[in-house]
């Protein structure tokens, strides 16, 4: 929140009688916090991603009207109107009475921006209610002796008002305290009920990682008591230590089985060789798959031979495919003519403008694609060209389909035209401001018409992408 300009000092002859001056209050300097961080535009309830606390703006106090409210005499004693009659609140003695009347006006108008700072600070959450209700019993308190011109009453009736809201924060804080205690406990207790039905579990890095996880969600769930925090941790660390014992056991005994998975994949190995030098292309390769799976079947050998005994295995099939590939290489001329008919369709696909019309290129698109399918088979090596090139005139109809999606959806339109109206609407203000004198404001709103225009200019940036 910008600071409030300091209160006018009052002319050298200008006087104050006893008692008549400000209350214990004083006035505010820059309000604790200074300013929160965030953009305008957060929604009550939750905010955009990215979004923070929105910024309030300085509450505008309409300048009093002294006429109504006071009056000089002709001694120059300045008087305030009240409900009981009138009483002095100064002298004036350095010009007119028009300027003794503004002057001791401005007083009250300093006055009740400090109210409305205190009203601005509860209806926001940005200051501490308990420092607000402070300020607002001493500035009620400096009501019947404050001098300055202007409707006492409403003030006072303002600040009672105000200091009510503040024992509702007061309370509601406590309230709020309770509430994050217990959902601290809940949190705990959530993470003990996760950690006791893991407890069994034979996934034994997975569980063995989320419960070194748990303990990291733990420690950052702070505002528990000592004693109930200590029966909670036992309670976690109990389900903890039963899996780790359950895991310990488990490796031992996994130990014992990879010996008998050394042997195991020895017979396998020897298997693999004796198929490596058929011709049957298609019953050899199905053979193959079944000794894979029985591979994976057989567990891991101990460390020391797995990778070796892997090593002689694919060596195996390698041997087999490699002699299947080149046989079917030997094929792939039987595809030219293949290739010469998706050559042509590559290249009437990749003439497809979607710019001349989106329905249209994605028709040609799918005319292609079906003559595509019906071409047939294509010699190996230029299998990833021709996908690569025809993947690429899908990718590029596919993109522009996604930018007319953007161009034409409703919630970012309304979004672009919000940001363009605040931005708009800041830019008035901000003229307002400047026409009636006030730079102060004027600068303010420029600076908020600014950052609309930005999030205005990045929004319609991201539709033309």
């Amino acid at each position: 929140m910008p600071d409030v300009p300091p209160a006018p000092e009052a002319p050298a002859a200008a006087s104050t009688p006893p008692n008549q001056g400000r209350g214990p209050g004083g006035r505010p300097g820059r309000p604790s916090g200074g300013r929160p961080g965030g953009a305008p535009g957060a929604r009550a309830g939750g905010q955009r991603p990215g979004a923070t606390t929105p910024v309030p703006v300085e509450p505008t106090v309409e300048p009093t009207d002294p006429h109504k409210w006071g009056r000089i005499d002709e001694a120059g004693v300045v008087y305030v109107y009240g409900p009981t009659g009138e009483r002095a609140v100064g002298n004036w003695q350095a010009g007119d009475s028009e300027a003794g009347l503004a002057h001791f006006a401005r007083r009250f108008d300093d006055f009740a921006t400090e109210i409305a700072l205190l009203e601005t600070r509860l209806a926001t959450g940005s200051g501490d209610p308990k420092a607000t209700r402070t300020h607002a019993i001493e500035l009620r308190e400096s009501v019947e002796t404050l001098s300055g011109i202007g409707d006492l009453d409403s003030a006072a009736a303002r600040l009672e008002i105000v200091i009510g809201a503040a024992d509702a924060a007061i309370a509601g804080a406590s309230t709020a305290r309770a509430a994050a205690r217990a959902s601290a406990v809940a949190a705990k207790e959530t993470l003990c009920v996760e950690a006791e039905s893991l407890a069994e579990s034979e996934q034994w890095k997975a569980t063995g990682d989320r419960l070194k996880e748990i303990v990291d969600e733990w420690r950052t769930i702070k505002g528990i008591d000592r004693k109930t925090d200590d029966a909670l941790w036992k309670r976690f660390a109990k389900a903890r230590d039963a899996f780790t014992r359950r895991r310990g056991t488990h490796f031992a005994d996994l130990d014992k089985q990879r010996g008998a998975a050394r042997e195991a994949k020895e017979t396998l190995i020897a298997r693999a060789e004796a198929l490596s030098d058929s011709t049957e292309w298609g019953k050899t390769a199905g053979e193959y798959r079944t000794l894979m799976e029985e591979w994976k079947a057989s567990g891991r050998a101990p460390r020391d031979v797995e990778d070796a005994l892997w090593d002689r295995f694919r060596a195996a099939q390698e041997k087999f495919f490699s002699h299947r590939n080149q046989t079917f290489s030997e094929r792939d001329h039987e595809f030219e003519s293949n290739a010469s008919i998706k050559d042509g369709l590559l290249a009437d696909a990749e003439k497809i403008n979607p710019a001349g019309g989106l329905e249209a290129a994605k028709a040609a698109l799918r005319s292609i694609q079906e003559r595509w399918e019906a071409a047939g088979k294509v010699p190996r090596e230029r299998i990833k060209e021709f996908d690569s090139r025809l993947r690429a005139v899908e990718d590029r109809i596919r993109s522009a389909e996604d930018s007319h999606w953007r161009r034409t959806d409703p919630e970012t339109s309304a979004r672009i035209e919000q940001f363009r109206s605040r931005a708009e609407s800041f830019r008035t203000q901000a003229a307002k401001a400047r026409t009636s004198g006030n730079e102060r404001k004027a600068k303010e709103a420029e600076a908020h018409a600014v950052q609309w225009e930005e999030w205005l200019s990045a929004a319609q940036g991201a539709v033309d992408r």
